[in-house]
């Protein structure tokens, strides 16, 4: 099997794939094995993968388990509405919900893998289906043979181009800063939220509880670079929240360097992730705007799918492929449809304890979905 992509959803697959005994060989474009970003939330559906291969002592060592969610408001600070999470968020759903760093939980997932079935600097040029395997071409001029071609290159992705048919995101005319800061800045055990005019702020510590990750969108129909590593001008994120309380710029003023944003594009979920020997997971599948935090778990569960179907039917390529579309592309386009939405929330200062818990039931099915009872 070869995999295209090491990110989070390449390396899954790569683990997955591993532990069910298949062969694999992962090919990453980058120089050297290593993620870019700030924090993510890693959700009961995705930590529970973690802790069945016996990564919950890792989980608990880098990762925080907030406890609680805080709604406050974006002029005076003040706490709308506080949802305990912590101990009972896993006891309803199984398992914990986490707030981790993206390269901590890529490092997580690497140590699954072995160095030597990563090959770096390999950008995938074409590619084609012989029947019996596909064979690769990469920039370098290098050539390579596998029997399945998977594709977790990302929303961007050079496998998604031939398995289906040109896409023309939209644009939502939101873009979202993102950085992390000392915890100093505004001590918390929890996740932070400020919705105001025009901008919704995130705030949820990462790192052990030494750092804090902060997410801002923002409403900008001028910013229209979708790219995860593209810098932003920390003066334009101090402007967006000039009028906000003294918290939201505490946070800001310590975000002086490296602040990044992306411009925020919806796409319709595919009809198709496979052709032949060739499929599709992570964001080369399914790119979801971030409002409900579930890309890097939908890709961890993608990979997890995609290693039991391929394992089950040994030989059966075409078959294997059919059932990991048909298990995970209406789940996918789900959540992928309700991550609609969130950058334009304002929670004013009426807002209640029961919206919150709305907005808590809506997650519910995502966070409680289990993808190995699924599969069995």
């Amino acid at each position: 099997m070869a995999i295209i992509g090491a990110g989070i959803g390449g390396l899954s697959a790569a683990a997955a794939l591993l532990r069910k005994g298949v062969e694999v060989k992962v090919y990453e474009q980058a120089p050297e094995l290593r993620e870019v970003g700030v924090g993510l939330h890693l959700g009961s559906n995705g930590s529970r993968i973690l802790r069945r291969w016996g990564l919950g002592k890792q989980l608990d060592e880098v990762a925080v388990m907030p406890a609680a969610t805080e709604v406050r408001d974006w002029k005076e600070g003040r706490t709308l509405t506080r949802f305990p999470m912590g101990e009972m968020w896993a006891k309803r759903f199984g398992d914990p919900f986490y707030t981790i760093h993206r390269q901590d939980l890529h490092q997580l997932l690497a140590a699954q893998v072995p160095s030597e079935l990563v090959r770096l600097n390999s950008k995938l040029v074409s590619y084609t289906d012989h029947g019996k395997s596909v064979g690769m071409e990469f920039a370098d001029g290098t050539t390579a043979e596998a029997d399945v071609l998977i594709g977790a290159d990302g929303v961007h992705s050079v496998v998604r181009q031939v398995v289906a048919p040109p896409q023309k995101p939209t644009f939502s005319g939101h873009s979202v800063f993102r950085g992390q800061v000392p915890s100093s800045a505004l001590p918390t055990d929890s996740l932070l939220i400020w919705g105001g005019p025009n901008c919704t702020m995130h705030v949820y510590p990462v790192r052990g509880g030494e750092s804090l990750t902060f997410v801002a969108v923002v409403l900008d129909m001028t910013w229209e670079l979708e790219s995860w590593s593209a810098p932003g001008d920390p003066r334009d994120l101090a402007a967006a929240f000039a009028d906000w309380n003294p918290e939201v710029k505490s946070v800001i003023s310590a975000a002086v360097t490296d602040v990044r944003r992306w411009a925020l594009y919806d796409r319709e979920p595919l009809e198709r992730w496979s052709v032949g020997r060739i499929t599709l997971l992570g964001d080369a599948a399914h790119p979801m705007l971030p409002h409900l935090g579930q890309g890097a778990n939908q890709a961890m569960e993608d990979g997890v799918a995609l290693a039991h179907c391929l394992a089950a039917a040994p030989g059966e390529v075409a078959e294997a492929l059919r059932r990991y579309e048909s298990i995970r592309l209406p789940h996918t386009a789900v959540v992928q449809r309700g991550s609609r939405g969130g950058g334009t929330l304002k929670m004013r200062s009426d807002t209640g304890r029961d919206s919150l818990a709305t907005m808590v039931e809506e997650v519910a099915a995502v966070q409680g979905y289990d993808i190995e009872t699924e599969l069995t």
